[in-house]
């Protein structure tokens, strides 16, 4: 067995903003894993500031996995692959790195179902990896101003899409209602979603449902700090719009710290990230515990370039109660991104 890692890094075709400040590059890396002569390969989708990743010792870690996998037997390589994922001690080792354990994963199934189909990119066997249909996204608008905005939005309804998201909290909070109240006037029929990205606090966060709801906001991502649990549950159980968690399910590992984040928030979504919650093995667990507890969610990309999103969106694709909108819309924001594996058609992500 043989395994290799390099270094990529994505430019963004026009500067991507959030409540953080806007991005113009993103870094990744990628695994590559060859075994009896098939190679599978993963994408790492680090993101700075957000990702629990240490960047700074992230390529030690990697050549400490690569040795590793080089120097094990291929039959446990064999193992780990038909079942989709390394042993639980491997989750243990790498917990604190949830990209790398992502892009193991997908390098797994990528080497299985080349050996077997010899079809790198059917992942799983579904009616979205055979391009029967595609899965609903939503689409995004990224922070700017007012007319970079408006213009989104003309460009997102144009392209057929029958939810758009957008990212609140840069400008004038009366600006934003606005343009929410003209999106709603041209598109009754479409479902609106709102990501704070965390830049509230409870008060606001409360203020701000209340002026939203008549607008009928499908959900508020994020509306305060992640670690701020105090005021996410009251916003959760007081807001006049429903609550989605997103960065505060970012690096909680153990099962009784996830147990007691859904059980005290009582949020009506988490979204789900596989590149910074540690794979799928991890979102697996959380849909688990969510459901029990009925709560929805929904699956998101976390800007990862082609391969990653195809990988992530195949794996949801394959997933029991996956149902409404999920997060695929980012596929053309890079000018050097690698070969398109995907493509949307008419508000919805489609296998090429």
């Amino acid at each position: 067995m043989l395994a290799k890692y390099w270094g990529y890094n994505y430019h963004f075709k026009r500067p991507a903003g959030t409540s953080r400040g806007f991005m113009t590059h993103k870094p990744c890396y990628f695994i590559e894993v060859t075994c009896n002569g098939v190679t599978g390969r993963g994408e790492c989708g680090v993101l700075p500031g957000l990702s629990i990743d240490n960047l700074f010792g992230y390529e030690k870690k990697l050549k400490e996995l690569c040795s590793d996998l080089s120097n094990m037997d291929s039959n446990k390589w064999k193992f780990w692959a038909e079942n989709n994922g390394p042993d639980d001690s491997w989750y243990s080792e790498y917990q604190l790195w949830p990209s790398i354990i992502l892009a193991i994963e997908l390098a797994l199934m990528q080497w299985k179902s080349i050996r077997k189909t010899d079809l790198s990119w059917n992942l799983f066997d579904t009616a979205f990896t055979r391009k029967e249909k595609g899965l609903p996204i939503n689409g995004l608008l990224w922070m700017g101003d007012e007319s970079y905005l408006n213009d989104q939005i003309d460009a997102r309804l144009i392209e057929g899409y029958d939810c758009i998201k957008m990212k609140i909290g840069a400008l004038d909070f009366k600006k934003e209602m606005v343009i929410l109240k003209t999106l709603r006037r041209e598109r009754q029929d479409i479902e609106i979603r709102v990501d704070a990205n965390g830049s509230y606090s409870a008060e606001t966060a409360l203020r701000n449902m209340e002026l939203l709801k008549d607008i009928g906001i499908h959900s508020m991502e994020q509306p305060c700090p992640e670690d701020d649990i105090k005021s996410l549950k009251l916003v959760s159980s007081e807001g006049a719009v429903p609550t989605a968690l997103d960065e505060s399910l970012i690096g909680i590992i153990d099962a009784s710290e996830r147990n007691y984040l859904l059980d005290e928030i009582k949020p009506d979504y988490i979204v789900l990230k596989p590149s910074l919650l540690g794979g799928f093995k991890s979102c697996r667990d959380w849909i688990y515990r969510a459901e029990i507890r009925g709560i929805d969610w929904w699956i998101t990309s976390a800007l990862e370039g082609n391969e990653g999103l195809a990988g992530i969106a195949q794996w949801a694709s394959s997933l029991d109660g996956l149902k409404g909108f999920q997060g695929f819309g980012t596929g053309n924001l890079y000018r050097n991104n690698t070969t398109p594996l995907t493509e949307v058609r008419k508000g919805e992500i489609w296998m090429l």
